[in-house]
């Protein structure tokens, strides 16, 4: 069973840059795609970026130009560096991963494992 445990969250001013990790655990993540998803007090999980495992990216429109998604070469870690940001950005960002993501990958919905996120706070 994968586990997932994210890292590199923490508060910023606008325009500041992060860049969060999602170490795997109980397997490698070869084979699986992965994704970032973030939650703000709201009842919706908010789709940010996507990699396949033939490296096919998808990202939100709100993250187009500003995050990248990466993985290491052995497939443990997963990334999120995020550039420019903004205190919409503010939010629980949670990975994910799974051998067949959803068709619409940005859905959360659709993702069997989840880390337990961690949060970006973006000031002002």
């Amino acid at each position: 069973q994968v586990r997932l445990v994210e890292s590199g969250g923490g508060s910023v001013q606008a325009g500041g840059s992060l860049r969060l990790s999602c170490a795997a655990s109980g397997a490698t993540l070869d084979g699986y795609s992965m994704g970032w998803f973030r939650q703000t007090p709201g009842p919706e999980r908010e789709g940010v970026a996507t990699i396949d495992t033939d490296g096919t990216t998808t990202y939100a429109d709100f993250a187009k130009g500003r995050f990248t998604v990466s993985h290491d070469n052995a497939k443990t870690t997963l990334y999120l560096q995020m550039d420019n940001l903004k205190p919409e950005d503010t939010a629980k960002y949670s990975c994910a991963a799974d051998r067949v993501p959803p068709v619409r990958r940005l859905w959360g919905g659709g993702w069997n494992y989840w880390g337990r996120g961690t949060q970006v706070t973006v000031s002002s």
